[in-house]
């Protein structure tokens, strides 16, 4: 009998009391006060990041995931961190944790980077593919993907993923890379148009900064041409009343 009340006593705490326990963790979690500390701690992090003080950063956003361990933007900081300082295998496992929390392409993207660094082209290849899959509009994913297609030796995939990046972003950066996947597979009638595409693009892009260049120009006259007659305007000194009113008299 004394066994039977203990377990209901047990049962009522669990369906009554404990959600109530958990429900106060959580507002506590969601105070004022842990979210101006957690802002504090981001900013830590992210000064610390860009003035090179690598520990503060690692410090501060370890902190964080001590507090909020489903933080995948702090999983995704920590690992380039990593990766600046050459822990691949660490930066890897940031990564990976921030995607299996949050499908961000970014998180996606930065591992596949740390694979192509350390040679893992098949799963470079794999990981730039699923973030073109969930963002196909960012060039810089195809210029990757396009380095791992080069080193695993399929050149045409990586052509191909370059003129998707040329379709996006149209630079000559990106056909000079192409050219060169030309040349490297001695195709001279390719070589022969991708470098008349080059000469073209090379007078476009000119023609573009010189048609900046005039509109940046043209905007300074007008703004100095503005500023003379204010301050035109300015200086011309108003008619005295006195004067205005003399004006016109016959003297006697």
């Amino acid at each position: 009998m004394v066994a039977v009340f203990a377990i209901v006593i047990f049962t009522a705490y669990l369906c009554f009391l404990f959600p109530v326990e958990v429900k106060e963790k959580k507002i506590e979690e969601k105070s004022p006060k842990y979210k101006a500390q957690m802002r504090k701690l981001w900013q830590i992090a992210q000064t610390s990041m860009k003035e090179r003080k690598p520990f503060r950063a690692e410090k501060a956003l370890l902190t964080i995931l001590k507090f909020d361990e489903k933080n995948a933007a702090a999983y995704n900081r920590l690992g380039i961190l990593y990766a600046k300082g050459k822990k691949y295998d660490e930066a890897v496992e940031c990564f990976e944790i921030a995607q299996s929390l949050d499908s961000n392409p970014a998180s996606i993207h930065n591992a596949g980077l740390i694979y192509l660094e350390t040679g893992a082209y098949e799963k470079a290849e794999m990981a730039f593919s699923q973030a073109i899959a969930l963002e196909g509009d960012v060039p810089a994913r195809y210029i990757a993907l396009a380095k791992a297609e080069e080193k695993l030796g399929k050149s045409k995939k990586a052509i191909e993923a370059l003129e998707n990046a040329f379709e996006l972003d149209p630079k000559v950066t990106i056909l000079r890379q192409i050219l060169a996947i030309y040349e490297d597979m001695e195709d001279a009638e390719a070589i022969t148009a991708t470098a008349a595409r080059v000469e073209a693009q090379i007078a476009k892009e000119m023609n573009a900064k010189k048609r900046k260049t005039i509109r940046r120009t043209t905007r300074k006259e007008n703004n100095t041409k503005t500023e003379m007659k204010t301050k035109t305007k300015k200086t011309t000194k108003p008619t005295p009343r006195i004067i205005k009113a003399h004006v016109g008299r016959k003297r006697i």
